[in-house]
């Protein structure tokens, strides 16, 4: 095994997400944001559909965001403290890059493996934040799939939807490592 791929393993193997609440400026310029998503959409992707998209969301438009999160939430009368957490964590953010699964009509791929490419295209682009020395965090929440939210903020297709929002800046501290899955209890060899 070259020394090459052993970095890239030990990465793999010690990879950690960052809590999105810790994530603070600066942040990545536009060149390395531009990287980001270049690593990102190299992403599996059967019959080269590219049934994602990318929408960077810079920190000058998450008050809107905020603002619209409390105002739909409220219309929806979901819980308070939610509602204030699910603004927060726009409102704090340094930088979010939304994943857009943007489906593409077609007989021959289904619409599942679509969705696990824009699936696997989060997980590319927060890995590829991680290995350049960033923060990073990979969030979902009601927002992701509210069609309100979608189509007032996001200005999102009625057959979209976000597969993430990816949080990106530079963590105020190391995260503490976390208790792993039992590998003997989630794995079966099929002989």
């Amino acid at each position: 095994m070259s020394q090459k791929c052993t970095k890239v393993m030990d990465f793999l193997l010690s990879r950690r997400s960052v809590s999105a609440q810790s994530l603070v400026s600066p942040i990545p310029s536009k060149p390395v944001i531009e990287r980001l998503l270049l690593a990102a959409a190299r992403t599996p992707d059967h019959g080269k559909l590219v049934p994602w998209r990318f929408l960077v969301i810079e920190q000058k438009s998450t008050p809107k965001l905020a603002k619209l999160i409390l105002d739909i939430g409220n219309s929806h009368h979901l819980d308070a403290d939610k509602l204030k957490k699910n603004a927060n964590t726009f409102l704090n953010a340094p930088l979010i890059i939304a994943v857009i699964f943007s489906p593409k009509a077609t007989d021959r791929i289904p619409l599942i493996e679509q969705k696990l490419s824009a699936g696997a295209a989060c997980l590319a682009l927060l890995n590829s934040a991680l290995a350049d020395g960033w923060g990073a965090n990979w969030l979902t929440g009601w927002m992701s799939r509210d069609k309100d939210f979608l189509k007032k903020g996001l200005k999102l297709k009625n057959d979209e939807f976000v597969a993430g929002f990816i949080h990106i800046g530079t963590p105020k501290s190391t995260p503490l490592e976390r208790e792993r899955p039992n590998m003997g209890e989630i794995t079966e060899w099929l002989t």
